[in-house]
């Protein structure tokens, strides 16, 4: 007999209760493992993602006092506006001192051109006149020699000792006039060498009239620059003049943040097998919770981060340690940016790329 006291034996249904219920969890994480598996096989997403785009650094091409600043921390422009302005006056009188140096220039020139077109209608003329000389004269001689000629072969009672030295004196003075028209047209005939020497001084004077335009250009440009403008339209960030400040060209006055904006979300080298550009991404953005975005991969980098680090690793030192690389990737924004909610470069983001051919 049993003691009624004793108390009851468990049964075979109350030890299957807990394996049951053992079984049941397991097969609710298994599947929602499963689940979760089979969702996102098709997806691809990464925490190391910020907003990207192009910040331009403002620089002066000029050296001068800043005597005007026209724009404040943080300030929306537009391409064309003014941000700083230089003291325009030393360059103001560099450009006048450039522009009459110009016009003397021209007017040396104008003077040599004028002398150029005297000289090459006054020598050939001079010449041609010196040679007709020559040859008047040549005529004479002839003639004198002709007349000089039968008075020495006429008989004495023909003539007269007087006629012949007559017709001998004449002959003489021809001769001498011809040798005074050779000389002269040889004389005419070098004073072409004057023709070049004036086309040469020509010359000369254009290539100064060309030198002063140079200048006088590179003046303008100068004074052109001491208006420092927005090369695009943007924001204006990291401001770090002051009116009163004395700048050099190349010195960073503040950077002009464009409107353009996208994502590098810098995704594991191994989930790079199914990405491809064009596939779509939504984005969440930390500081806007409530912010959707979404867009498409435009591009992927031909290069790790590593890679173009400032110290790239040495992986051939002997102590190499295989790390998994991230590659950064270029996210378009197509749609869901809001005005008021501006994306400042470098916010964090979490985008998620579907990797099948649609969503």
């Amino acid at each position: 007999m049993t003691d009624p006291s004793s108390p009851p034996k468990p049964g075979p249904s109350s030890n299957a209760r807990p394996r049951m219920l053992l079984l049941l969890v397991a097969l609710i994480a298994v599947g929602s493992a499963f689940g979760y598996w089979f969702l996102t096989k098709d997806h691809a997403s990464t925490d190391d993602a910020y907003t990207d785009g192009r910040a331009v650094m403002i620089a002066p091409r000029v050296a001068g006092m800043v005597v005007t600043l026209a724009v404040g921390d943080n300030q929306p422009v537009h391409a064309g506006d003014l941000l700083v302005r230089i003291d325009p006056r030393p360059f103001q009188a560099a450009k006048d001192q450039a522009a009459a140096s110009l016009a003397v220039a021209r007017a040396q020139l104008a003077n040599a051109q004028a002398t150029l077109e005297t000289v090459r209608v006054t020598v050939p003329a001079r010449l041609d006149m010196a040679r007709a000389r020559l040859a008047a004269a040549a005529a004479e001689q002839t003639k004198a020699k002709a007349d000089a000629g039968r008075q020495r072969s006429l008989p004495k009672e023909a003539t007269t000792k007087q006629e012949i030295d007559n017709a001998d004196a004449a002959l003489r003075t021809a001769s001498a006039n011809v040798a005074q028209a050779d000389a002269a047209v040889r004389e005419a005939d070098i004073l072409h060498d004057s023709i070049a020497q004036a086309e040469a001084r020509v010359h000369e004077l254009d290539a100064q009239v060309a030198l002063a335009q140079a200048q006088l250009d590179v003046a303008s440009l100068n004074l052109e620059w001491t208006d420092v403008t927005a090369p695009h339209d943007g924001w204006v960030t990291k401001r770090g003049v002051e009116a009163g400040n004395y700048v050099v060209p190349g010195q960073a006055l503040m950077s002009l943040v464009t409107p353009e904006v996208w994502v590098t979300a810098n995704f594991k080298e191994d989930q790079l097998d199914r990405l491809r550009p064009g596939q779509k991404v939504d984005m969440k953005v930390d500081a806007y919770p409530s912010l959707k975005l979404r867009g498409h991969v435009d591009s992927v980098q031909f290069g790790s981060g590593q890679r173009f680090s400032v110290f790239p690793a040495e992986n051939a030192t002997g102590n190499f340690v295989k790390i998994v690389q991230r590659v950064p990737v270029k996210i378009v924004i197509d749609e869901g940016l809001d005005p008021k909610r501006p994306l400042p470069l470098g916010m964090s983001v979490v985008p998620t790329v579907y990797l099948g051919d649609g969503r």
